[in-house]
Order: C-alpha cells, then structure tokens, then sequence
C-alpha cells in the first residue's frame, strides 16, 4: 500500500500526517518549536531550528507509524504566509525569519500606503506590516548589512522543501503573500521589488503547488529516514491546506478558523481587493479564497495561559480553563478582552492597536477572564464576518469550524452564538491533513480535488446559535467596537 505525507509549520509546531490511498490516516506526530520575541511586537522564528525539529518528528512519525518509507509515495510540506527566510551566497541563514504576525515594519507599510492603489493593483492586497515586502524594506534600512548580504531568498515551507531537494522554487499562492508579486502576469513585479531595492533576481522561480520537483536527496534521507524514492510536491500555504482539509472547495463554502490566528476565508469565483480582507489563490484552479485575518485568536489564550496560569504545564489545562468558563454566564459580567496582543490586520490594519481587558471589578474571577478571551477573540472574528457581508460576497452555512480552539465546544458555542450562525465541525481540518491530500492529487493517487476531500474529509456534529446569547453579545459586540474606537487615537498617539 502506498502512503501520503503532509507536513505543516505553524505558528509554534510542526504536524506530520500520514495518509494511506484509501484516504484513511494512518498515523501523525508533533513537535514543538519556539516563537522569538526580542522586542514588543517583534516575532521570529528560526529555519534551522524548525528544519531539524521537522527532521525529529518526521523519525518519530516513521517510528510511531511502522511505514516502510519506500512506501511513502509522495510528500507536500505548506507553512505560513509572509515568512521570507534570507539566505547568504552559501545558502546559509542570514538571520532568524520575520513571521507574519511582526509589527516592527508598520512606518515602513505605512509609507507604502501611499503607493496602494498602485500596489493593490498589482499585488491584489493592500500594504500592512504582515507582507514580505514592507518586512524587507524595514531590514533594508535598519540592517543594511544583513541586507545586502541576500542572495536568494526562499519562503519558509520552500526552505523546508530546498533541504530536502536542492531546489529554488515556490508556488504563486506563496508569492502572493510576499507583495512582491504580479498576480496578474504570473510572475515577480519589477516595481514591487524595486519599492523594497530587492532584484527580483533573487527570488525562487514559480510553478504549479502540484509541481512534483523531485526526490528526497541523499543529505535529507540519512538525517530524517525518508526513502530516495518519495516525490517532493512543491505544497503551498498553511491556509489553503486548511480549506483542502474541511472540504472548502466549492463557491460559498466558508471556514472559521481558531488557530494561532483566527481566520473566516469564504471560496470565491473572484479575487477581491479590500483593505478590509486578504486575498488569495485556490489550490483549485480559477477559485480564490478571500478572508478576514485577527493576528492573535488561540494564541490569546495561550498568552493567558502562559502569563497567568500556576498550571501551564499542565496537558489538561485547557480543559480546566474550559470548565471554569463553562461556569461564567455569556457576557462574562461585563468583562470585555480585545485581542490586539500584536497589533491587527483586517479590519484595521493598525499595529499600534493593543490588548485590553475592559470593565475589570473585584467580582471577577479567573474563570471570568477565561471566557472573557474567547468572547474577545470571537468579537474580533465577527468583524471578519461583517466584512465578508458588506462586500456582498456569499457566504454558505453552516460554516465549517476549523482549527485547535475548535476542540472546545464552549469556544465553538460562543462563536456560533456572537456570530450568529451555525457551525459544522470538521476532524479532518489541519494544514497537514491538507498537504497530504493535495500529495495524493500531485502524484496521481486521487484523480481531483473533488475525489480526495470524497476520500478524506471528515464532519461531525452541527452547532446551532442559542438565540438568547446571540441577543446578548450582539449589546456586547457593539460595545466593543465602541471601545476600539475610543482607543485607537490613544494608541496611534503613544506608538509603542
């Protein structure tokens, strides 16, 4: 029987999956790697570090499995958006890559901002600090060494791929997320990289994610026990793996997403250009996946859980969390969160946006600001719906819930309750699950991407709005907003 890999990078780990060509998984594994913070909304990550522990989980997925690798037919690794990895003439890490939540380049973007109209109608998105382009543009002017160092740059998943292969490529749904795209000629835009002083040549060729570049190479094989014989696809983005993975593949078909970061992306026949939402290609040909973006959705409960509990190692302290929020009435008395912990995307595109607890009292517990962060998050994912609503695009319920936090069936009701919609749960909605799907499309085992999500794609129960709650959130939402826009001035003013 032949066998199909996936490999995710996200925000803090890395998940392989194994599928066998019955569409059945067959075994997964997980390792974790940490996010770095040097400065107040500085994030970065580490390639080398993510290659080996990917190389550390890839023995132990082997091992937990008992797959032969020769039988594992094909592998597709995706990543986050944005995460340009900078590589010296000996191919060797300049310095740890900016992940896509990063603010440090808001003045950069915002400078940017001027040209918009132009860059929007090259690149299909609006200028923010979350795009390689205002990134390199900000290394360009505070690391000038580092920068003129650069001899090709690689994004990160392509990384990943380039150790196992030796090869310069990417695929355009990556490249559209470096802003130095033209998405309409397929191809990198002189101009866009001229805005950053970057030569284009420097950047990967672009093909087809189901383009099979070649074989595991000899470097790879020993380090990580994958066979010579296994075909590398080329993958895409974390995000439409995603879709992939729930079945989204249909115009209308809508994901919400309680990850690292929270996304509503809704499958499309057009691009749309807003400042309001991201844009992206499908992975199905001709279909594109507008979306809202909330920078910090699972990883605000993270943050509380590492900041304020006694118990964070705890593998069941998400459970207790749940509990304890279970016990707190909607509303949370009155205890409001925003979850601007590194600024926001969509709809603000403000970096100088921050968190915040609104309404504290002595009354509130623990558990009251347990809830409070999911209410938050999902207030902040009601905006993306708001959004998708006023471009009039289509939206189709249920949405399909996907992501970590939809583990929890109170975060998964609050949701469903403060948007007011139904929710399908889906089991088969992570990136890597995604990835091995598309490696069965790219090398022949599945004919579409309709036979595989036949094949794969896993539902549950449904999860209906409780109309009371829907009625008190929406006086709740309202007062968030209300809250936002008071601040915001204060926030520009003090540019932290």
């Amino acid at each position: 029987m032949s066998f199909l890999l996936g490999v995710d990078f996200g925000g803090g780990s890395t998940k392989a999956t194994l599928l066998n060509e019955q569409g059945i998984v067959v075994a997964s594994s997980t390792q974790e790697y940490p996010s770095l913070f040097p400065k107040p909304l500085y994030v970065e990550q580490d390639p080398q570090l993510m290659y080996e522990v990917f190389i550390t989980n890839i023995r132990a997925l082997l091992v937990k499995s008992k797959v032969n690798p020769d039988d594992i037919l094909a592998i597709s690794i995706d990543g986050g958006t944005h995460i340009a990895v900078l590589l010296d003439q000996k191919q060797k890490v300049i310095r740890p890559a900016i992940y896509w939540s990063d603010g440090r380049s808001a003045e950069q973007a915002k400078r940017f901002t001027e040209e918009k109209e132009r860059i929007a109608k090259i690149s299909f998105n609006v200028p923010s600090p979350a795009w390689t382009l205002a990134q390199l543009q900000w290394i360009r002017e505070e690391e000038p060494e580092n920068f003129r160092k650069i001899a090709s740059i690689r994004f990160l998943k392509d990384y990943i791929r380039y150790r196992l292969t030796g090869d310069f490529l990417t695929d355009s749904i990556e490249a559209m997320g470096s802003m130095l795209f033209d998405v309409s000629s397929d191809s990198w835009s002189d101009y866009l990289c001229s805005l950053c002083g970057l030569d284009s040549s420097v950047l990967p060729s672009i093909v087809s994610p189901g383009e099979i570049v070649g074989t595991i190479g000899e470097e790879a094989h020993q380090a990580s026990g994958l066979s010579k014989r296994t075909k590398v696809v080329v993958g895409s983005t974390d995000t439409v793996m995603e879709l992939l993975g729930a079945g989204a593949i249909g115009l209308g078909d809508t994901t919400i997403k309680l990850a690292t970061a929270g996304r509503i992306c809704v499958v499309s026949q057009n691009p749309v250009v807003s400042s309001l939402l991201v844009t992206y290609k499908h992975i199905v040909p001709g279909l594109w996946y507008p979306g809202s973006a909330t920078k910090s959705c699972a990883a605000s409960l993270r943050w509380f859980r590492d900041t304020f509990s006694c118990n964070k190692l705890d593998p069941a302290v998400y459970q207790k969390m749940d509990a304890m929020a279970q016990d707190i009435v909607p509303g949370a008395d009155g205890l409001i969160f925003h979850p601007f912990l590194q600024g926001e995307i969509t709809p603000y595109l403000d970096s100088s946006l921050r968190a915040s607890f609104f309404g504290i009292s002595s009354s509130h517990t623990y558990a009251h600001f347990c809830r409070s962060v999911m209410e938050g998050v999902a207030y902040s994912l009601k905006e993306g719906l708001d959004s998708l609503h006023s471009l009039n695009l289509q939206v189709k319920e249920p949405l399909k819930i996907i992501g970590g936090g939809s583990r929890s069936k109170l975060w998964s009701q609050i949701v469903s309750d403060v948007l007011g919609v139904s929710l399908l749960c889906v089991r088969t909605d992570d990136s890597a699950i995604g990835s091995a799907m598309h490696a069965g499309v790219a090398s022949g085992v599945f004919s579409s991407y309709a036979d595989v999500v036949s094949a794969v794609t896993k539902t549950t129960e449904e999860i209906h709005p409780n109309t009371e709650n829907s009625q008190l959130y929406a006086s709740s939402y309202e007062l968030y907003r209300k809250i936002v826009a008071a601040l915001q001035p204060l926030y520009q003013e003090r540019q932290l």
